[in-house]
């Protein structure tokens, strides 16, 4: 078995928080929710307007990309289940 590879949710978080997988999502989402956050909010907090929504909207500016880079890296890892097999998730 592949340690980088999964067929359950346990195996998938497993996947997820590998160091070198969580390395590099988090500089995925590190430098995409940089530059978005730069084209859509700095302004706003530069200026001193930033609320709570805006604030709010700053963390899934981040969170998006994160969460988009981790769905990448269990698609391409994902180990089919053989056929005939009952699937089981722990």
């Amino acid at each position: 078995m592949n340690p980088n590879s999964w067929q359950n949710r346990r195996q998938a978080a497993a996947v997820i928080l590998s160091p070198h997988n969580l390395r590099r999502t988090v500089c995925i989402a590190l430098s995409v929710g940089t530059v978005f956050f730069t084209m859509n909010q700095l302004g706003i907090v530069l200026a001193g307007h930033a609320g709570t929504i805006v604030w709010l909207k700053a963390a899934l500016t981040y969170l998006t990309p994160l969460v988009v880079s981790n769905i990448g890296v269990l698609s391409a890892t994902r180990r089919p289940v053989p056929a005939g097999s009952v699937e089981r998730t722990p």
